[in-house]
């Protein structure tokens, strides 16, 4: 039955439909299949979700081998529920690109955008459903591979420099990841996770397996563009064509910090890498680092899209904050902020696309009135914006206060204030945009701009009611992130 298949499927179908884009050589059916082909993967992710709630996890032995020898994909309820978010914006981000794509990428390569575009997704899918170490590399970089050639196709030739320092640095992350995935298959003789995990607490004093995890740590952290290993993101953000931006903005870093989260809590769950390897006090320093630098430096950008892409680098920052907590409530704030923040910064990414294509430039400088030109778009871009800010009744509050709850159940007042603090300085930011686009004329000699196209603001406004919707109605995402937490940490109920 296909319902029994659903898990293989779930790779199976982006992978397998992306070489049919490229063979159509056109534009038009190669988005159709994009298209569907992304919608059916979001009714898929959400079928095994209901399928894990209901039921438990799920493991899908491929080729009938049993795991540990044979490979294994398995969704749990954190799997599930990222499965559902990466599906989901590729979904809302298909109907969006179609003419987003045409406007800033040549004709006679759109097809070419379409196939990487599915090898992306296809990527960040296996990332999420694998159950095993190695193949968790090999989808990291079907996923990144496919990642540099769609930023590289961005109109501004520093779209080409900007893809070949992400190369490098993917690279590098890569190799580290893939040199702790060697050392730990030297001590312990598999690459299954959950072998791993019982296996490792037998080892885990040993200099080789201290090594490793460093290496897993450092390598990680490169793809999910953790400060101060951060700096292929700017660029790459600002320069990827608008449709790539949304995409991998929502979903690219938060696979890599899911694959975090599921070496610390998984493979090395029983060990408690936070509490007797010292990660803790490092990941802490640096998620603060990252939400106070990042948010600064974010206040200063001219270019929106640059603005956002700090700001991106600030939200990591609370993702990794709450990992370091260690804690069911803080890894249930890391857990839902992966959802939350693809929701938010999805809506952005997309006004901001909506806006470069009917202005023609996304530097503050030129944006003056677009707030009387494109109502409908800023609208979507102020709701987003005040979600970032966490503002209440707002995804982004949701996440905050989950996490400021996690510092206080630590007695770590300080932290708390500083998450606080940290929130501020977002309303500089998103206010200067506000402030240019509604309290500004518009430039002289600017030609009249109209609303984006509704197939452009129908996913913006998905998202962006989503950031509404679950934020005034957290419950179904704070109760799946705090079961996924729970079972992470072998908490009870």
């Amino acid at each position: 039955m296909i319902s029994d298949n659903l898990v293989i499927w779930q790779v199976v179908l982006p992978l397998i439909s992306a070489p049919l884009c490229a063979l159509t050589r056109r534009s038009l059916p190669a988005w159709t299949i994009a298209l569907a082909v992304s919608w059916l993967s979001f009714a898929i992710s959400l079928a095994l979700l209901f399928k894990v709630v209901d039921g438990g996890a799920i493991s899908y032995e491929l080729g009938g081998w049993a795991a540990p020898w044979g490979i294994e994909y398995r969704v749990d309820l954190l799997s599930a529920f990222v499965l559902v978010i990466v599906s989901a914006i590729a979904a809302v981000s298909a109907v969006y690109a179609r003419l987003s794509v045409a406007a800033e990428i040549p004709e006679d390569r759109i097809y070419l955008f379409y196939t990487m575009y599915l090898l992306c997704l296809a990527g960040l899918l296996g990332i999420t459903i694998t159950g095993d170490v190695f193949n968790l590399f090999v989808f990291l970089e079907i996923s990144s591979l496919s990642s540099y050639v769609l930023v590289s196709m961005g109109r501004d030739r520093r779209a080409l420099t900007a893809s070949y320092r992400y190369l490098i640095m993917g690279t590098i992350g890569a190799t580290f990841y893939v040199i702790g995935v060697g050392l730990m298959f030297m001590m312990t003789g598999t690459l299954n996770m959950a072998d791993l995990a019982t296996i490792i607490p037998t080892v885990a004093d040993t200099r080789t397996i201290l090594v490793a995890l460093a290496f897993l740590t450092v390598g990680l952290s490169l793809k999910l563009a953790l400060f101060p290993l951060h700096l292929w993101l700017p660029n790459a953000y600002t320069f990827a064509p608008s449709t790539v931006t949304a995409f991998i903005a929502a979903t690219s870093t938060k696979v890599a910090v899911y694959a975090l989260i599921r070496i610390y809590f998984t493979v090395f769950g029983s060990v408690n890498v936070t509490e007797t390897m010292g990660v803790r006090e490092i990941m802490m320093g640096l998620a603060l680092l990252a939400m106070f630098v990042a948010s600064f430096v974010a206040i200063f950008q001219n270019n929106v899209k640059r603005m956002l892409a700090y700001s991106s680098l600030a939200q990591i920052g609370y993702m990794i904050l709450g990992i370091s907590f260690a804690t069911v409530t803080g890894l249930t704030g890391s857990i839902v902020h992966l959802f939350n923040h693809a929701m938010m910064k999805g809506a952005l990414f997309m006004a901001v696309g909506a806006i470069a294509m009917r202005v023609g430039s996304v530097r503050l400088d030129d944006l003056g009135g677009i707030g009387r030109a494109m109502p409908l778009t800023m609208a979507a871009f102020v709701v987003a914006g005040l979600s970032l800010i966490g503002v209440p009744l707002t995804v982004g509050f949701v996440s905050k206060w989950v996490l400021i709850q996690a510092a206080l159940e630590k007695g770590w007042w300080p932290l708390a204030v500083l998450i606080l603090l940290s929130s501020l300085l977002a309303v500089i930011y998103v206010w200067r945009v506000v402030e240019v686009a509604y309290f500004r004329p518009a430039p002289e000699g600017r030609p009249a701009v109209s609303e984006a196209p509704l197939s452009m603001l129908i996913p913006m406004w998905l998202l962006a009611g989503a950031a509404v919707w679950f934020g005034i109605d957290a419950t179904a995402t704070l109760d799946i992130a705090r079961g996924a937490a729970q079972s992470l940490l072998g908490a009870g109920p």
